[in-house]
């Protein structure tokens, strides 16, 4: 039975995307949602992802959430993770019916959908490989070359957990077609056991790998209101249910059982809400969801005009390019400044103080051209590599784990 089968949203007409690169019809509420989502990503990591000078010119992570804890709403507003999740799972289900009606079966359906995702994760890296070398011989330190490294690869974890959650989406959408849009709640419910196990009276009994269990439930909950959405499993009525019982869990764990304000890592804190997710996590990832679904017919009626749309399909067509390149267009800019012989400020300076945020965001849309600039080249790493030898696969395959493994700081330079 469908949690809402009888109110369902009005179903927007797709659109075309002009000058895509196939004829598929798009719908512009779920591209814009997740142009949306994909955007704060690079917002967030360069507003609170700061760096410390040292004497040697050297440069380590800093963050501002460290030394001012009011900071921390702003990462409920840019911890959109939960959407991205969600209209990955709509766009899954309607690529894995297009698939289905072209005689392709399952397994190529996710060999595409992987090598879409894994493309642009090892050209990323292997590119970094041999820039870290280059970058070393130059001069730059060690120091600076790992949190570089750190800083490059911290992204992609995004990309394995979102390859594990697309692999399983015929179960997902069997799950829904049996539960309808209540086939996450089985996952929060995952979540809410592993966070009694972490923060309860056991805690101290509990090894750590135990809370990893809590990692693909967490980030899968999302996907699965989105296939239940593809599904037509989740209307209106659902997504007010999601929405208020999201935000009144939220508060209450805020306020009751006192989780950590902030939606991401803070340095120095025990706690965290992000690796693996916690119910906190989850409560978010159900509010944003409810308000996407009841707000979906107005984003389309706001997105057909062509000054909005336009960069939304930029966007969407450079998905995987913003979201592996966008912190080496920080550090495009953070490490030349690390050698000028004076911090910077809002560059290099340490975030330990609260006007450091009103002396970074000038440096936001510097990133931000940066960025446009790398993705015109580094877009081609999206694209299939025709004509690229199994040799040089092989090779790049190697370079990027070798680099993943200095970035873990398993290898020496």
């Amino acid at each position: 039975m469908s949690l809402d089968e009888r109110s369902r949203p009005r179903t927007p007409r797709p659109y075309p995307v002009a000058g895509g690169p196939d004829p598929v019809l798009r719908d512009r509420a779920v591209d814009g949602l997740r142009a949306l989502a994909l955007l704060a990503v690079p917002t967030g990591h360069w507003l609170v992802g700061g760096f410390v000078r040292d004497a040697d010119s050297s440069l380590h992570n800093a963050s501002p959430l460290s030394s001012f804890a009011p900071l921390a709403p702003i990462t409920w507003v840019l911890q959109m993770l939960g959407i991205f999740f969600l209209v990955g799972g709509y766009a899954s289900v309607l690529s894995f019916r297009r698939a289905a009606e072209r005689g392709a079966t399952p397994g190529d359906w996710l060999r595409g959908r992987l090598a879409r995702l894994l493309r642009p994760a090892v050209g990323v890296t292997a590119v970094w490989a041999v820039l870290a070398a280059v970058l070393y011989a130059a001069g730059v330190p060690v120091t600076t070359l790992h949190t570089a490294a750190t800083l490059v690869v911290q992204p992609l974890w995004f990309v394995g957990v979102y390859a594990m959650v697309t692999a399983l989406t015929p179960y997902c959408m069997a799950a829904s077609r049996r539960l309808g849009g209540w086939a996450a709640a089985p996952l929060a419910a995952v979540i809410a056991v592993m966070d009694f196990l972490r923060y309860g009276p056991f805690a101290d009994s509990i090894p750590y790998w135990v809370t990893l269990i809590s990692l693909i439930p967490g980030w899968m909950f999302g996907y699965q209101l989105g296939v239940s959405w593809g599904e037509k499993r989740l209307g209106r009525r659902g997504a007010w249910l999601l929405f208020a019982g999201g935000t009144a869990l939220f508060a209450l764990l805020l306020l009751v059982f006192h989780y950590p304000a902030s939606l991401v890592g803070v340095p120095g804190n025990d706690r965290t809400n992000s690796h693996p997710p916690s119910l906190l996590v989850i409560a978010l990832a159900a509010a944003q969801s409810g308000a996407a679904i009841l707000l979906r017919d107005r984003i389309a009626d706001l997105l057909r005009r062509p000054a909005l749309w336009a960069p939304v399909t930029a966007v969407n067509r450079s998905a995987m390019t913003i979201l592996c390149w966008h912190q080496t267009a920080m550090l495009a800019i953070a490490v030349p400044a690390s050698f000028i012989g004076t911090t910077v400020q809002g560059l290099t300076t340490a975030p330990d103080f609260p006007a450091w945020m009103a002396t970074r965001l000038p440096w936001l849309p510097l990133f931000a051209v940066t960025l446009v600039i790398v993705a015109r080249v580094a877009r081609r790493l999206e694209m299939p590599w025709t004509g690229v030898s199994r040799g040089r696969r092989v090779c790049a395959g190697a370079l990027a784990v070798g680099f993943a493994a200095f970035a873990l700081r398993l290898t020496l330079i």
